[in-house]
């Protein structure tokens, strides 16, 4: 009965870590309704806006430089709208994998935005290829904020931390 219980609780809320790579997990999550953009292609680019869609809590821990929080369950469209009216500025969302910076990006679709692209592999991939990420104060750290203990094993560098 415990057995039906938890794979029933699975089925029905579609929690499972089955996956075993960034990729793998992109797929099952992701619609692919916004555009992708990888590390190295960021790294290359100069003018863009550039959004964390993490909870503040994990932007605390690290974020990229020069990133701005937006939160994803704080997001608001209308203070995002009125700081940011150029609609045609080029923007890449970013959150832990690149789930929820997804679901920021179709938003700032919706709203009109025309070039808006998410960070494949979201910050984890940003720094399991060793780019730097800054803390609160801006000061460079090694740490990530990995979500959730589940999560972890999508870090393959850095200090990973937990605590919210």
């Amino acid at each position: 009965m415990k057995l039906f219980i938890t794979i029933a609780f699975i089925n029905i809320f579609g929690v499972s870590f089955s996956q075993k790579t960034i990729p793998e997990v992109i797929q099952k999550y992701n619609k692919n309704t916004v555009p992708y953009i990888s590390v190295e292609e960021l790294k290359n680019q100069e003018e863009i806006l550039l959004l964390d869609a993490r909870e503040q809590e994990e932007y605390k821990v690290s974020h990229l430089e020069k990133a701005i929080f937006v939160g994803h369950t704080t997001f608001n469209t209308k203070m995002f709208e009125k700081q940011f009216p150029n609609k045609n500025q080029p923007i890449v969302v970013y959150c832990s994998i690149g789930v929820r910076s997804e679901q920021i990006g179709e938003k700032l679709l919706k709203l009109g935005y025309t070039n808006v692209q998410n960070l494949y592999g979201g910050i984890f991939e940003w720094i399991n290829k060793e780019n730097l990420v800054v803390c609160a104060n801006n000061q460079v750290t090694d740490s990530i904020h990995v979500f959730s203990k589940e999560w972890e094993k999508y870090v393959t560098k850095g200090t990973k931390i937990y605590k919210k």
